[in-house]
């Protein structure tokens, strides 16, 4: 159930929830549930985490983030458990993450007196915050022998549809995605435009960017929820950002 092959391995502070999702996919692997079916589960699972944060219930918001986080990481494991790679999955997975991120930052924004900007500027931060540690994880997995590679570093042909997928269905996914993340990839790939073919991140560096994956991304969310006014979260989201120069230059000279 592995995404890199077995000669690179890096703390992925973004991957707490790697057991508990594995054994997920263990649970249903020899079922008739399908990676997808997780996938429609994770995202009603996140409409109840933005709901317990309009209605100020903390705790249960950090659970529900929390929950969110490992059934996200059970797809793919599932799929790679029974050997059921999907394109349909992985557009899903990600368009789903990209709309669920959106409610829960307005979720927030609607209980500050800030300015939509606000939302609007940390939205933007965190998807930013996302590719960066995406680009280079795909860049692992495609360029290591015995990665994953159903993700690819430039999304720009629509894929062939695998067996036991609809290519209507991968198109279509193909576009929303684009629609969804393509602006963020190409800013990402303009400021470090040679990663692909340059030296890998170190596993050290991948420690650190792991700080702006996904995971890592919705408990710091829901802890913010708990430990800090609610006014503070959006700025506080955004000024995250600092680092991305920072780890970029980093990837660069190959420390």
């Amino acid at each position: 159930m592995k995404k890199l092959g077995d000669h690179y391995s890096f703390l992925d502070v973004s991957d707490y929830g790697r057991p508990l999702s594995n054994a997920i996919a263990r649970l249903f692997k020899n079922t008739k549930v399908t990676a997808i079916h997780l996938t429609l589960v994770f995202g009603i699972t996140g409409i109840f985490a933005a709901q317990s944060i309009l209605e100020q219930k903390n705790v249960l918001a950090l659970i529900l983030l929390l929950t969110k986080s490992v059934i996200d990481g059970a797809d793919g494991a599932l799929a790679r458990l029974k050997n059921k790679p999907s394109f349909t999955g992985r557009y899903l997975d990600s368009v789903f993450d990209f709309i669920l991120n959106f409610i829960f930052l307005g979720a927030i924004w609607s209980l500050t007196d800030l300015n939509w900007i606000w939302w609007a500027l940390a939205f933007f931060a965190i998807q930013l915050q996302g590719t960066l540690y995406n680009y280079y994880y795909v860049i692992l997995r495609n360029r290591l022998a015995g990665g994953d590679n159903t993700s690819k570093v430039f999304e720009y042909k629509t894929p062939k549809a695998l067996a036991g997928e609809s290519q209507v269905s991968v198109t279509l996914l193909f576009y929303c995605y684009l629609l969804c993340y393509g602006v963020f990839d190409r800013i990402i790939h303009v400021m470090d435009r040679n990663a692909y073919q340059g030296t890998l991140p170190k596993p050290w560096l991948m420690s650190l960017v792991s700080i702006y994956g996904l995971g890592f991304q919705l408990a710091l969310i829901g802890g913010c929820l708990i430990v800090l006014p609610t006014g503070y979260i959006l700025p506080a989201i955004v000024g995250y950002s600092i680092f991305i120069p920072l780890f970029i230059l980093l990837r660069k000279w190959n420390w």
